[in-house]
Protein backbone atom coordinates (compact mmCIF):
# COMPACT_ATOMS: atom_id res chain seq x y z
CA UNK A 1 0.00 0.00 0.00
CA UNK A 2 1.30 3.43 -0.93
CA UNK A 3 0.13 6.65 0.68
CA UNK A 4 0.40 10.10 -0.85
CA UNK A 5 -0.34 13.01 1.46
CA UNK A 6 -0.88 16.58 0.37
CA UNK A 7 -2.26 19.88 1.58
CA UNK A 8 0.36 21.04 4.05
CA UNK A 9 1.69 24.56 4.06
CA UNK A 10 2.03 27.80 5.94
CA UNK A 11 -1.02 29.25 7.66
CA UNK A 12 -1.59 31.99 10.21
CA UNK A 13 -2.87 31.23 13.69
CA UNK A 14 -6.64 30.83 13.59
CA UNK A 15 -6.55 29.71 9.99
CA UNK A 16 -7.55 26.45 8.34
CA UNK A 17 -5.96 23.78 6.21
CA UNK A 18 -7.22 20.57 4.67
CA UNK A 19 -4.92 17.60 4.32
CA UNK A 20 -5.61 14.74 1.93
CA UNK A 21 -4.10 11.27 1.72
CA UNK A 22 -4.63 8.95 -1.21
CA UNK A 23 -4.07 5.26 -0.66
CA UNK A 24 -3.19 3.02 -3.58
CA UNK A 25 -2.12 -0.56 -4.11
CA UNK A 26 -3.59 -3.57 -2.31
CA UNK A 27 -6.42 -1.84 -0.47
CA UNK A 28 -8.87 -4.05 1.36
CA UNK A 29 -12.39 -3.02 2.16
CA UNK A 30 -12.00 -3.23 5.93
CA UNK A 31 -9.31 -0.87 7.02
CA UNK A 32 -8.48 2.08 9.19
CA UNK A 33 -6.82 5.28 8.04
CA UNK A 34 -5.67 8.23 9.99
CA UNK A 35 -3.24 10.96 10.77
CA UNK A 36 -0.39 11.28 13.20
CA UNK A 37 1.98 14.16 13.67
CA UNK A 38 5.42 14.94 14.98
CA UNK A 39 6.30 18.40 16.13
CA UNK A 40 9.92 19.57 16.41
CA UNK A 41 11.51 18.04 19.48
CA UNK A 42 8.38 16.09 20.39
CA UNK A 43 7.18 12.54 20.10
CA UNK A 44 5.01 11.15 17.37
CA UNK A 45 1.37 11.52 18.41
CA UNK A 46 -2.07 10.49 17.23
CA UNK A 47 -4.22 13.13 15.57
CA UNK A 48 -7.29 11.23 14.36
CA UNK A 49 -8.37 7.87 12.99
CA UNK A 50 -11.31 6.72 10.90
CA UNK A 51 -12.39 3.21 10.03
CA UNK A 52 -13.79 2.14 6.70
CA UNK A 53 -17.15 2.03 8.47
CA UNK A 54 -16.85 5.68 9.46
CA UNK A 55 -16.04 5.36 13.14
CA UNK A 56 -13.70 8.10 14.29
CA UNK A 57 -11.27 8.66 17.13
CA UNK A 58 -9.54 11.93 17.97
CA UNK A 59 -6.77 12.99 20.29
CA UNK A 60 -8.29 15.15 23.01
CA UNK A 61 -6.40 18.27 21.97
CA UNK A 62 -7.82 18.05 18.43
CA UNK A 63 -11.46 17.49 19.29
CA UNK A 64 -13.67 20.30 18.10
CA UNK A 65 -11.00 21.79 15.83
CA UNK A 66 -10.08 18.92 13.52
CA UNK A 67 -12.40 16.73 11.50
CA UNK A 68 -11.37 13.50 9.82
CA UNK A 69 -13.38 12.11 6.94
CA UNK A 70 -12.91 9.70 4.08
CA UNK A 71 -14.14 8.81 0.64
CA UNK A 72 -13.95 5.05 0.36
CA UNK A 73 -14.60 5.12 -3.37
CA UNK A 74 -11.48 7.26 -3.79
CA UNK A 75 -9.43 5.53 -1.06
CA UNK A 76 -8.79 8.97 0.33
CA UNK A 77 -8.80 10.31 3.86
CA UNK A 78 -9.06 13.98 4.71
CA UNK A 79 -8.19 16.06 7.74
CA UNK A 80 -9.91 19.42 8.02
CA UNK A 81 -8.00 21.55 10.50
CA UNK A 82 -9.62 24.71 11.81
CA UNK A 83 -8.61 27.25 14.44
CA UNK A 84 -5.00 26.28 13.98
CA UNK A 85 -2.54 27.13 16.71
CA UNK A 86 1.20 27.65 16.63
CA UNK A 87 1.54 24.40 18.56
CA UNK A 88 -0.11 22.52 15.70
CA UNK A 89 3.06 23.05 13.69
CA UNK A 90 4.32 19.59 12.83
CA UNK A 91 4.91 17.07 10.10
CA UNK A 92 1.63 15.23 9.57
CA UNK A 93 1.79 11.59 8.53
CA UNK A 94 -0.93 9.51 6.94
CA UNK A 95 -1.40 5.94 8.16
CA UNK A 96 -3.27 2.98 6.70
CA UNK A 97 -3.87 -0.26 8.58
CA UNK A 98 -5.62 -3.48 7.71
CA UNK A 99 -5.28 -7.12 8.77
CA UNK A 100 -2.02 -7.44 6.86
CA UNK A 101 -0.30 -4.61 8.69
CA UNK A 102 0.27 -0.87 8.79
CA UNK A 103 1.69 1.53 6.25
CA UNK A 104 2.97 5.08 6.45
CA UNK A 105 3.14 7.86 3.94
CA UNK A 106 5.75 10.56 3.73
CA UNK A 107 4.76 13.44 5.91
CA UNK A 108 3.42 16.79 4.91
CA UNK A 109 4.60 19.85 6.81
CA UNK A 110 2.10 22.16 8.45
CA UNK A 111 3.51 25.41 9.76
CA UNK A 112 1.31 27.73 11.80
CA UNK A 113 2.96 31.10 12.16
CA UNK A 114 2.20 34.78 11.90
Amino acid sequence: VQLQASGGGLVQPGGSLRLSCLASGSIVSVNRMGWYRQAPGKQHELVALITSGGNTNYADSMKGRFTISRDNAKNTVYLQMNSLKVEDTAVYFCNYRDVSGGYWGKGTLVTVSS
